[in-house]
Parts: C-alpha cells; sequence; structure tokens
C-alpha cells in the first residue's frame, strides 16, 4: 500500500507497531473516527509475518492461564464477524479457516501428558474429545502409525496470518490511517502527558495519546521512567514452510504434538514450528532448529519429508512476566500499551483492536481487558535500563 511520507501531521494517535496488533488498533480506532498514524518499518514483516496463524485457545490453555483463557475465547469467539467484516472492509480474503485441531501423542509419555491435558480442560468445561491412536489416524491417515492418542478439539481453527496481515493494511489505508516507515525511537513527555514521540530519523510527531504495540520491541522505546517500560522480551520461534502437489492437502486439520504443530492451508501449503528459544534478538535460522522441527514433524507425520522446503523463518515473540499481554492506559496520561502478547498475538487481535479502540474514543476500557492493566507491572525493572 501506499505509505505517506510527510510526517507533518498531528494525529489524535499515534500507534507504535505495525503488525497484526498495532494494524487492528488502527483500523478500529479508525472506525470510531480517530486520525490515526501507524509507524513501523516492517508493517508486513516482524512476528506476524512468520506466525502460524492457530486460533487455539483450548488447545493451547495452561495451568495458571485461566484469566487469560476467557480472553482467549472471547476473541476467538469475535473471529468469524471480525474476518467478515475485515474480508468487507478491505475488498480481501484474510484467510480464516474453520478446520479444527487435532492434538496427538507420539508415545506412552506423551499420552500421560494428553491425559491430564485432557482432564484440566474437562475441568475449564471446555469443548473436547478423547481419541485413541486408532481413533486419529481414521481421522487423519497420515498420522503416524505409532501414534498412541489423541485429542480432537473441533473448535480451534486458524487462518492465514499473511493474508491477514495484507487485509489489515488495505483496511487501515481505506480508513485513513496514515502508515510511516519510521520507527517510534522515543516519547516525549511533558507534565506527565504525552505530547508526542520522535521518529527514528528525528523527526517529530505531535500526538496527546501513544499506544505501544512493538511487540518484542517494545522496551526499545525511550523517553519513559524505568518503571513504566514495559516489561517485555523477545522468544525466538523458528518456522519453516513446506508445499505439496497443488490441490491435495496433507492433513485436513492442525495437527499438534508436544514439540511442535503442522499447519496446513487451504491451498495447501504447510507450516511447521516451532522452537521456543531464549536468544535474545536473535533472529537466525540455524541448522539445529530446522533439524529439531523436521524430527519432531516426521515423528507426527512421516509424509512430511516428502514436501519440498520452500521457506524458512524466524519470529520473535513479545514474552511478559506472566505470558499474558498489557493493555491498557499507564500512570502518564495518554501512554497506552497493548504489546507481550507473547504466543497469542494473532488469537488476541480482534479483542485487542476492539478494547483499545473503545479506550481511546471513550476513555473507558472493556472490563475483559482489566486483569491485563499495564499497571500490574509497575514495580517492575527492565535490566537493560531501556527507557531511562
Amino acid at each position: 500500500m501506499a505509505r505517506n511520507t510527510s510526517h507533518k501531521i498531528a494525529p489524535d494517535v499515534v500507534v507504535a507497531g505495525g503488525g497484526v496488533i498495532g494494524l487492528a488498533i488502527g483500523w478500529q480506532a479508525a472506525a470510531r473516527g480517530l486520525s490515526v498514524v501507524v509507524a513501523d518499518p516492517l508493517s508486513a514483516r516482524g512476528a506476524s509475518w512468520a506466525a502460524a496463524g492457530m486460533l487455539a485457545p483450548v488447545t493451547e490453555v495452561h495451568y495458571g492461564e485461566e484469566r487469560l483463557l476467557e480472553l482467549n475465547l472471547e476473541s476467538h469467539a469475535r473471529y468469524p464477524a471480525w474476518a467478515e467484516e475485515l474480508n468487507e472492509a478491505s475488498g480481501r480474503n484474510c484467510g480464516y479457516a474453520e478446520t479444527g485441531t487435532l492434538v496427538v501423542a507420539r508415545d506412552a509419555d506423551d499420552n500421560t501428558a494428553l491425559n491430564e491435558l485432557f482432564d484440566f480442560q474437562q475441568r475449564l468445561g471446555l469443548d473436547v474429545e478423547r481419541l485413541r491412536g486408532r481413533e486419529c489416524r481414521q481421522l487423519e491417515p497420515a498420522l503416524a502409525p505409532s501414534t498412541r492418542g489423541g485429542i480432537l478439539v473441533r473448535g480451534d481453527h486458524q487462518i492465514d496470518n499473511r493474508a491477514l496481515l495484507d487485509a489489515l493494511l488495505t483496511a487501515c489505508e481505506r480508513a485513513g490511517v496514515h502508515t510511516i516507515d519510521r520507527r517510534v525511537a522515543r516519547v516525549d513527555v511533558a507534565d506527565g502527558r504525552v505530547v508526542g514521540v520522535s521518529l527514528d530519523d528525528g523527526e517529530r510527531v505531535s500526538c496527546p495519546r501513544l499506544v505501544i504495540a512493538a511487540g518484542a520491541h517494545s522496551a526499545g522505546i525511550g523517553g519513559l521512567p524505568t518503571e513504566l517500560v514495559p516489561p517485555v522480551r523477545p522468544v525466538k520461534g523458528q518456522l519453516l514452510h513446506l508445499r505439496g502437489t497443488p490441490g491435495e492437502r496433507l492433513v485436513p486439520r492442525t495437527i499438534r504434538g508436544l514439540d511442535a504443530y503442522i499447519v496446513v492451508r487451504p491451498d495447501g501449503r504447510v507450516v511447521l514450528g516451532a522452537t521456543v528459544e531464549e536468544q535474545g534478538f536473535d533472529e537466525r535460522v540455524t541448522a539445529g532448529g530446522i533439524h529439531e522441527l523436521l524430527q519432531a514433524g516426521f515423528e507426527l507425520v512421516p509424509g512430511i519429508t516428502e514436501l519440498e522446503l520452500v521457506e524458512t523463518s524466524v519470529g520473535l515473540r513479545p514474552g511478559s512476566p506472566d505470558n499474558s499481554p498489557m493493555l491498557g492506559e499507564t500512570s502518564v496520561e495518554g501512554l497506552v500499551l497493548a504489546t507481550g502478547h507473547y504466543r497469542n498475538g494473532i488469537l488476541l487481535a480482534p479483542v485487542t483492536g476492539w478494547a483499545i479502540a473503545e479506550l481511546l474514543s471513550t476513555g473507558e476500557a472493556p472490563e475483559i481487558v482489566s486483569p491485563f492493566s499495564p499497571q500490574r507491572f509497575s514495580n517492575h525493572r527492565v535490566a537493560t535500563g531501556a527507557g531511562t
């Protein structure tokens, strides 16, 4: 899309970050009549570009994250209508597909772990079905013969994350959002409130409100008191993209193991991921990472080794101390955070875009995001000292 190269504007809101979260906020805020600038040199790349696009609140539920599950389920419920609205606003197909997910056990140890997960999911009242190995292979003949069992989650779906980015960029353009191929380097604060931002080329944009939605790079924005620097760290994930015979789908559902997942697009493209590495901002594709993924993928679906390897990619997930996002106001007037989504950025795009746009337009955040206030980390200190 065409990019705005003039910074001589004074928008109502600047959004620092142009991935799925930043663009969703920009689109929804503009729809409420606000003038919006989205600043990001990598709007169509970064973690959103590298993601697999799983919409899996049930499959990815973790112990101790029940409040996050509620938010994930709310966003998941919004997805069909949100995707339809986005398709209409952009004139493009954002790639939403209701495919279901099958979690499988490769061996007896995995099967024991699935028993525990299934019990936890049932206690939470989630819609899950426990299957024997033979039943899994009847559903998915491409699974390894050694498959010992599985959990079928009919409601966990997927979206083509790259098509989603394309649709959001176009919807933002049509809604009048200005996009700038620059990074917000610093927030300008005077008398306890936001008055503008400085871009990485030294130019300044006046604005009364800034939304920090820069993912793993959110802590690198300067000008903030140390206690307000969002405690976000990069968590590296390597993925492989493969391709089989056109028109043939290796597996119709998303297949998950305990160490890997296989997401097959409706057109037959395959995403195999993902590593979880605490390696800082390292974005190298490594031989070890590729080997690890291929081995795990082979143990789930042996036929994956017959596919053509067409791409490797790396994304930096924005991790937070409790694996949950920071959504809402800070103690600086006009400074809003929408970051730290970790593994749920694509899933949480509808509810995040809606909630932050509501906050920006009405001054009140919806109740469902109140447990995720950035102020729960108000005393956190970032070890690097970013923002001081």
